[in-house]
């Protein structure tokens, strides 16, 4: 490769879905952006073929659908029994797929194992699974090769803060007391040392990266937005504080706490909330605004389209969202690529996207520490709303310079450089 070409690159996604959320998306998003800056082609599993094929794509010129079907339908409906309630046992599902993964692998190195060997791709990059407790075959023989692989974004795993344990139980997940025995499982030394970079989601996830291997560390957050799928802009209406929460309304995303938090304003008109999702505790969730007698002043709006999504939060100042376990948080981006105040937790991936000036944050503390703290500022914010426009301007320039998709993969790029000219000195700091 000189200098004036585009890197080849073998992008593994086993989920990469343009129709899907969460990491399906993102899996999608940043491989299909990197096509600007690299010569790629996606291999992702089989059931996202027919998403590929309608965003577009040409299988065989653009992508390869590998079929593992055989072992991982199996293996996906042995997590859906494990995790023992639909939306529960993240850590479970994980696990699970820790161990049917090796198996799509095999299938790409038979598939793209010659054009490797004989050098066909400037670099084989694993975007997902973003999870670090994924082990990838596909280093080692990258590196016999002689064939940069690259690992990442890896996001996951941020410790259940204390205080919520009847939360971490509540959502299933008794195997994330173990999960860090995941350090010395077969494999994960092996991929980290046989990859040339390290993309890590986080900076938790980048501090379980041994120290042996941090002279390829990267830092990069592992969200981003689309400008064409988030263009509008916010313009709440004067007067009364206009708040939303979006997710799925399961426990550690904290739904409950921002109804009790915001309650009071909610009861006498100085507040309106929109809940956007749905989840196991909207049931109860709609149940406690009766009880409270805030339900003139909610609306359960379900699960939305993202454009109608959009048009709900344009209509807010801000997106109250009390998580305290966010890995990404790309919810919070999206508000904030809108011009939406993000009021988070202090923690984890939200914590990281906000800075002073574009967000609140909160800190983590207990369940009643973090009420009294959103009902703090809520309250602060409805008697002198002032601060919000240009913490949304602030918001929205952040995202919009530092957060696109197209910057991600401009930042990628960046590492494919660092790799091809030997890496030299330190790691790209990208952000």
């Amino acid at each position: 490769m000189t200098s004036s070409q585009k890197p080849r690159v073998l992008a593994i996604a086993e989920a990469a879905n343009p129709e899907w959320v969460s990491v399906p998306l993102v899996g999608w998003s940043l491989a299909t952006a990197l096509r600007e800056v690299a010569d790629v082609h996606i291999v992702t599993q089989v059931r996202n073929r027919g998403a590929l094929i309608r965003a577009g794509l040409a299988e065989g010129r653009d992508f390869t659908a590998i079929n593992s079907e055989a072992f991982a339908r199996p293996m996906w409906r042995l997590a859906e029994v494990l995790r023992m309630g639909e939306g529960k046992g993240w850590t479970m599902v994980q696990a699970v797929n820790t161990l049917s993964y090796p198996y799509f692998e095999r299938l790409v190195w038979k598939v793209f194992g010659p054009g490797i060997r004989d050098h066909a791709w400037d670099v084989v990059h694993r975007i997902t699974p973003l999870s670090p407790t994924v082990a990838s075959p596909l280093a080692a023989h990258c590196a016999r090769a002689g064939v940069p692989f690259v690992l990442g974004p890896l996001n996951g795993g941020v410790p259940w803060p204390r205080g919520f344990d009847a939360e971490r139980r509540r959502e299933r997940e008794w195997l994330s007391y173990l999960r860090g025995a995941y350090k010395v499982m077969p494999g994960r030394g092996a991929t980290l040392h046989h990859a040339s970079a390290i993309l890590a989601g986080s900076r938790h996830t980048a501090s379980e990266v041994p120290e042996t291997c941090r002279d390829k560390l990267v830092y990069l957050p592992e969200n981003a937005i689309d400008p064409a799928r988030f263009n509008k802009q916010a313009t709440p209406e004067p007067g009364t504080l206009r708040a939303a929460f979006v997710g799925r309304m399961v426990p550690y995303k904290g739904p409950d706490m921002l109804l009790e938090a915001a309650a009071p304003m909610l009861r006498d008109g100085r507040m309106t909330l929109e809940m956007i999702g749905d989840g196991p505790m909207r049931a109860p969730l709609e149940a406690k605004v009766r009880t409270l007698g805030i339900a003139q002043a909610v609306t359960f709006h379900g699960w939305l389209e993202h454009r109608a999504v959009q048009d709900v939060l344009c209509r807010c100042h801000l997106l109250g969202f009390p998580s305290i376990r966010e890995f990404g948080g790309g919810v919070v981006l999206e508000a904030m690529a809108l011009g939406v105040v993000p009021m988070i937790v202090d923690y984890a991936g939200p914590g990281e996207l906000v800075t002073e000036g574009t967000g609140i944050k909160l800190p983590c503390t207990d369940r009643s520490g973090i009420i009294a703290a959103f009902r703090g500022a809520l309250e602060s914010l409805s008697a002198d709303p002032a601060p919000l426009p240009d913490m949304a301007r602030a918001a929205r320039e952040r995202v919009h310079a530092q957060f696109t998709w197209a910057r991600k993969a401009a930042q990628v790029a960046q590492v494919y450089d660092w790799i091809a000219q030997g890496r030299p000195g330190s790691p790209p700091t990208l952000l």
